[in-house]
């Protein structure tokens, strides 16, 4: 079994929802075993800050200098636990000291297996204003659409002042639920990409009839199957 390292505290909230997903993982394979997990807790504030003023080289550094870290605690791979961050996978990908699980591509992997061929995606601004998640989805013949620009400063809006902040709202998920229903209306999207760790906290199931992927839950599962041997992590520097 390899040790699993995990970049999180972008944001807290979810970092505890991926720490009781991998264990419930473990547990539902009834495994005699559980995993060494290895968390970095990171400043969200500082990561936040990095993606604001568009440093995407500083951040790669800054994402690199973690995973030495979990590589130098024992760690055999790593992920990073937040989607935004994501948007310079490739580039930390290429030089990372340990392999590493894309959430982006565990999601891509996830709407493949259920045949589903155009999906929304809800996420920060960061997430829904650039185009890293569209990619995988579009060479495996998938189609991903956002809110309209409204849609997206209100979600971005809730995740920061609330959802981040462990608040959740029963008003905030009906605006959100509302939002989700307006891309079924005006875009016929067939799933949902839940695509910032957080917003699983607050849609905790599917709606009207469509799947919605929750990240966190499914770059959990890649982890674990990652630990076990069963599916490789992208190959890093190392």
């Amino acid at each position: 079994m390899k040790k699993i390292g995990l970049i999180g505290g972008i944001g807290p909230e979810s970092t505890l929802d991926y720490y009781r997903l991998i264990i419930r993982a473990f547990q539902d394979r009834k495994s005699a075993d559980y995993p060494e997990i290895l968390v970095y807790s990171a400043n969200l504030s500082e990561l936040l800050k990095l993606m604001e003023e568009k440093r995407w080289a500083d951040l790669a550094e800054w994402l690199l200098h973690k995973i030495e870290a979990l590589r130098k605690a024992g760690a055999e791979f790593a992920a990073i636990g937040s989607n935004s961050p994501h948007v310079v996978f490739n580039a930390v990908k290429a030089r990372a000291p340990l392999p590493l699980v894309s959430i982006v591509e565990a999601a891509c992997n996830k709407a493949q297996e259920m045949g589903v061929k155009r999906l929304g995606l809800m996420g920060t601004a960061f997430t829904m204003q650039a185009d890293f998640f569209q990619k995988p989805f579009i060479a495996k013949g998938m189609s991903v659409v956002v809110p309209e620009p409204d849609d997206q400063e209100l979600i971005h809006r809730r995740l920061f002042t609330e959802i981040e902040l462990g608040i959740i709202k029963d008003s905030t998920r009906q605006e959100l639920l509302a939002v989700a229903k307006r891309m079924i209306d005006r875009h016929r999207i067939e799933a949902l990409i839940l695509g910032c760790t957080e917003l699983p906290l607050i849609l905790t199931k599917d709606e009207f009839g469509i799947p919605f992927l929750n990240t966190t839950a499914i770059h959990a599962e890649a982890m674990v199957l990652t630990s076990l041997g069963f599916r490789p992590a992208f190959p890093g520097s190392a």
